[in-house]
């Protein structure tokens, strides 16, 4: 009974309590987690009194929700009524507490879920190894020398190390997939503007989602529907009804016309990222290959237009108080500080045009596979890596294959590849616009041929 759904079931049928539910979850991160530091904060005595009024409501025949008593835990930049938001930040610990959840964990406790804490990641969002100045670096379950990736790597490691069954993150150019696939869990980064921002602290607002984690398809399907549906606290959430997926997850696929990624997507990356995608499209019976143009292009903009963005947001603070940055994360705001507003416009003028190309590829197919990292997950503190007898810097290109999709906002989830006797890869199942539906029902079918799993380690 490692999975949500699985949880929730037996929370509702009074196999097992949602206070013993709860108390095993937080067992598991007393007993793991100083090896891991998946976590910055434990709200044990909430959860637990959460978990006790969802027990009540089950005897007096309430319907307790959908994730009665599953626990969950979210990256410490959603708002935590009565905890104050670090986004990774030693300068926001001085921050007061928040007075309300976000919207999203709002959500997941009025489904029954229970809150046990919150998650590390890299300081303001910005990076891909969690490996934080102020909080640590959150260790990699499959192997504690390597980088749980990031920046939403507490919430991967999280989930890999079956600490919770169910997590939230953030994508801005691959927080989300990237740390899924170094984690071996899966992990979705919706639509943009699907899912309600509100109470989530931004790194670049016209790129940043939130999305789930989870050890199986069936729970990144019942999160994702929790947590749709418009909200006027996010201006950029969308006005769309939702559609529920998790009835369409056991549809028959023979009607999703699926391509493999060419060009760009096969290059700069180590042979067993390429072998991941090739091992999903046999299974798939896939031979057929599409260029989505442009998208070396398209990731030096995303690089332009966040860091940009994310400059912004902090000029204040870069000037006052530099010193109590993290000097990579410093560094990459000051350059952004300084990128030229010509720049910046350009690369939202080529935003649109490579937003109405890849339009034109999606008339052609429906869903696209491409790798999710370049690697595995390196070594912490690594500072380099050779690819196609290149030396090149790790951090910014474990990014390589997600930033030219966020950089559109298009759905796209992470599904995670189990080697033998080696580290896990990702395989990211991308869409167009709001047909999460068409991914999520591909990975299921996938998950039933085991070819895609996610393992507790």
């Amino acid at each position: 009974m490692n999975d949500a759904v699985s949880i929730a079931a037996a929370v509702r049928e009074g196999k097992v309590s949602a206070v013993e539910v709860t108390k095993a979850a937080i067992a598991r991160i007393v007993a793991r987690d100083n090896q891991l530091n998946c976590f910055t904060a434990v709200t044990a005595e909430t959860a637990l009194t959460d978990a006790a009024r969802i027990d009540r409501e089950i005897a007096q025949g309430n319907h307790p929700g959908t994730l009665a008593g599953v626990p969950f835990a979210v990256k410490n930049l959603f708002d935590i009524a009565g905890l104050t938001t670090l986004a990774g930040s030693k300068i926001n610990a001085e921050n007061p507490a928040a007075s309300q959840d976000a919207t999203a964990v709002a959500k997941l406790k009025q489904a029954g879920a229970v809150l046990v804490g919150a998650l590390n990641m890299d300081e303001y969002a910005y990076g891909f190894v969690t490996e934080n100045s102020h909080y640590g670096a959150t260790h990699n379950p499959y192997d504690l020398q390597r980088v749980a990736g990031g920046s939403s790597g507490g919430s991967a490691a999280a989930i890999a190390a079956g600490l919770v069954p169910l997590t939230l993150g953030s994508d801005t150019n691959g927080s989300i997939r990237v740390p899924a696939a170094l984690c071996g869990v899966f992990g979705l980064k919706p639509t943009y503007g699907r899912l309600s921002r509100a109470g989530v602290a931004l790194f670049s607002s016209s790129f940043d989602h939130i999305g789930p984690f989870a050890r199986s398809v069936q729970d990144i399907a019942t999160v994702f529907d929790v947590l749709q549906g418009e909200d006027d606290r996010d201006p950029i959430c969308t006005k769309r009804p939702p559609e529920l997926v998790l009835p369409q997850l056991k549809q028959d696929i023979s009607d999703i016309r699926i391509a493999i990624a060419a060009d760009y997507f096969t290059k700069g990356a180590e042979p067993e990222s390429l072998a991941a995608v090739q091992k999903v499209a046999d299974a798939l019976n896939i031979t057929e290959y599409v260029t989505i143009p442009e998208a070396h292009r398209a990731r030096a903009a995303a690089f332009v237009i966040t860091a940009s963005e994310g400059a912004n947001l902090h000029l204040d603070k870069l000037r006052s108080r530099p010193q109590d940055f993290d000097s990579a994360t410093r560094d990459r705001f000051l350059a952004g500080a300084l990128i030229p507003s010509s720049w910046y416009l350009q690369a939202q003028r080529f935003r649109k045009w490579y937003r109405d190309r890849v339009r034109e590829v999606f008339r052609n197919v429906d869903i696209i596979l491409a790798p999710t990292t370049p690697i595995s997950a390196p070594l912490i503190g690594q500072q380099s890596m050779i690819l196609d007898g290149e030396e090149i810097l790790v951090r910014p290109h474990l990014g390589l294959f997600t930033q030219p999709l966020s950089f559109i906002g298009l759905p796209v989830l992470s599904v995670p590849i189990q080697r033998q006797n080696a580290l896990p890869l990702g395989v990211q199942l991308i869409a167009a616009p709001y047909n999460e539906a068409l991914i999520l029902r591909v990975a299921a079918a996938l998950e039933v041929k085991g070819v895609v799993s996610a393992l507790i380690v």
